[in-house]
Order: C-alpha cells, then sequence, then structure tokens
C-alpha cells in the first residue's frame, strides 16, 4: 500500500452500515443479521454483523452452511414483506435436538434479523458517520424493533439481555474499535507493525519522544500519533482489559524508561521488543532494583511469535501473530464492549 495514499482503518462493521444506508436511501429493501450472545467454539462472535439486500450483502454473522441459511430466510422474507424482527437460536452440534445450525464445531450463537424500516435511515446514518469519523456511539435493539442511537457510552451494559415477561429482549452494544494498541516507538518496525495491525480491528496510536520522526510523520495509519516523553507514559497510555501495548523504542535505555512507566499498569497485553540478550539485561536490572518476578510476569518479552524474523515487516508479522494469540485466548474479553 502506498503510504502517500494510506488512511487511518476504520471498524470493519462501518461498510455493513454503509450498505445498509445505501439499500434504503435507494429504497431497495435489506435485512440487519446481527448475532446478540455467542458461546464455545461459535464462528459468529457477538456483535457480528450483515447487512443484506436481494442482489447483495456486506459483512459476516461466521459463514458456512449457518449464514447461507440466515441469508436466504432474510431474502425470503423481504419477497414476502414480513416486517417482524426475528430471532433464532443456532447450536453448532450434530446431536443437539433442535436449534441445530448445520455446523459441527460446537459452541452456539444467537442471531436476530432485523427488516430494515425507512424510519430506520436517520439512525444508520448516524452511526456510520461516527464509525468513520473514530467517534464513540453506541445502540440498542429490542424485541419489539426498537432502534435507539446515541454518541459517547451507552447508557446502559452492553450485551444481550433475555427477554423477561412483559419485557421483550434488548441488546445494548458500544460501536467502533473495541481494542486499542498502542506502539511505543514510531520508528521502521512501529511502522510495519502498523500497516498490519490496520487490518485487524485496533484503534492505533503511536508514540515516540524524537521530534520530527520521518517514520512517524509518514504513518498513514495511526489514529494518533504523538511526540511524548518516555517518562511521562503513565500519565500518556490509560490500562483497560482492551489496551494493547507494545514497546519498541530506539535502543536500551529508552526501553527501560517506558518498560518502568507502564508495569505497575494492567493491559490486555504489554510487549517489549529486544534480543534475547537485552531482555535478560533488562529483567536482571529490574530484579536489582526490586522488581519481582510477579510484577514482570505478564510481561510478553522477547516480544512476538519466534518465526526467526529478521526484517521489521518480518517481525511486525510475528508481533501481529502474538497479538491475536493474546487477544483470542480463553478467558480474554471477546465481549463488544468498548
Amino acid at each position: 500500500m502506498d503510504l502517500l495514499t494510506a488512511f487511518p482503518p476504520v471498524p470493519r462493521d462501518l461498510l455493513v452500515w454503509q450498505h445498509a444506508v445505501a439499500c434504503l436511501r435507494a429504497g431497495i429493501p435489506a435485512t440487519l443479521l446481527l448475532v446478540v450472545s455467542s458461546s464455545g467454539s461459535s464462528p459468529g462472535r457477538q456483535g457480528f454483523k450483515m447487512s443484506v439486500a436481494p442482489g447483495s450483502m456486506v459483512g459476516s454473522i461466521g459463514g458456512g452452511i449457518m449464514e447461507h441459511k440466515f441469508v436466504e430466510l432474510a431474502r425470503s422474507r423481504m419477497a414476502e414483506q414480513q416486517p417482524e424482527v426475528l430471532i433464532r437460536e443456532q447450536i453448532h452440534r450434530s446431536e443437539a435436538p433442535h436449534d441445530r445450525s448445520g455446523m459441527i464445531c460446537s459452541g452456539q450463537q444467537t442471531v436476530v434479523l432485523l427488516p430494515l424500516q425507512p424510519t430506520y435511515l436517520p439512525a444508520l446514518r448516524q452511526i456510520a458517520h461516527a464509525l468513520q469519523h473514530d467517534e464513540r456511539a453506541w445502540l440498542q435493539l429490542t424485541g419489539s424493533g426498537e432502534l435507539q442511537v446515541g454518541n459517547g457510552v451507552p447508557p446502559l451494559p452492553a450485551g444481550f439481555q433475555p427477554a423477561q415477561d412483559p419485557y421483550p429482549w434488548r441488546y445494548t452494544e458500544a460501536l467502533g474499535f473495541r481494542d486499542q494498541l498502542v506502539i511505543v516507538g514510531g520508528g521502521h518496525v512501529g511502522l510495519a507493525l502498523s500497516q498490519l495491525a490496520a487490518t485487524l480491528d485496533f484503534r492505533l496510536v503511536v508514540l515516540d519522544d524524537r521530534a520530527g520522526l520521518n517514520t512517524l510523520q509518514l504513518n498513514p495509519y495511526a489514529h494518533e500519533k504523538r511526540t511524548v516523553e518516555y517518562q511521562n507514559l503513565a500519565q500518556e497510555i490509560a490500562e483497560g482489559p482492551h489496551q494493547y501495548v507494545v514497546i519498541m523504542t530506539v535502543g536500551y535505555r529508552t526501553d527501560a524508561v517506558a518498560l518502568r512507566q507502564l508495569l505497575a499498569k494492567r493491559f490486555a497485553y504489554l510487549g517489549l521488543m529486544g534480543s534475547e540478550a537485552k531482555i535478560a539485561q533488562l529483567r536482571q536490572d529490574l530484579y536489582a532494583e526490586g522488581y519481582t518476578a510477579e510484577q514482570l510476569a505478564h510481561l510478553h518479552a522477547p516480544i512476538g511469535i519466534p518465526i526467526h524474523s529478521r526484517t521489521p515487516p518480518e517481525i511486525a508479522v510475528s508481533v501481529a501473530a502474538e497479538l491475536i494469540r493474546a487477544r483470542n485466548a480463553p478467558g480474554a474479553d471477546t465481549s463488544p464492549q468498548r
């Protein structure tokens, strides 16, 4: 990709909402398919979406025969002009007594089919605008077909609330990027990692202490690029279960300064780039300063999957693979709460 024509990534859901808006504006019927809950080895995770029209579709709710059946169901309902909201449980096991999806990957998911009414157009346009401009927004959908959208954080906790008589089910989702990747060090590897991470649904922040650094200035993938003092990183980077941080500064001294600022914080992932020898020396120095093994236990160092990477793009691949492994690990927070 040409650095001069690239842009910061947008959430993958944006294309779904843009398709839905385009259909309604053109008077073409469309249906939103939305995974409102999932568990186990379900191919469609909570928050997965599709916009389906008679002759086109965008997005995914997990793929395979299950997705094909739901697309055909949505299209047949549109052809019959059925306006009701439909919710279906899908169990991905061949021995399930009911609601079998036709897949055998285990797990299950709940899918909602929402026929998109013309009255939804202002809300859908608001969603698309927020995602396009990196703004926080939320949606809330109920079993009665009520769709609410707002800016900022959701008024209620995100997730699926089953029906409780006399109240219908309710689904709330914070829209946009769930996960943020902060790259401390805007050099050649930081630029290569930015390019790769831009395809992985991360909001990207790149920080460096060198004013006028060309690889930072030319980085077109970051939503934020800032020149900061590494001794102030504790104030620059917030902790949280959806915050991923990699340290890849210009050398040992600045790596150590950055790491000391961040070790006390809790992140989904904290990694440090370097050779085995450099990391061993850094750990030895930190132990001598009084840091404990427990304090260093959550540090990934040397960073990346061991694939004998040499060049910046190869190193970026190894780091991105480790980020994916951490994000998708059993017990990791994979809900759509941002």
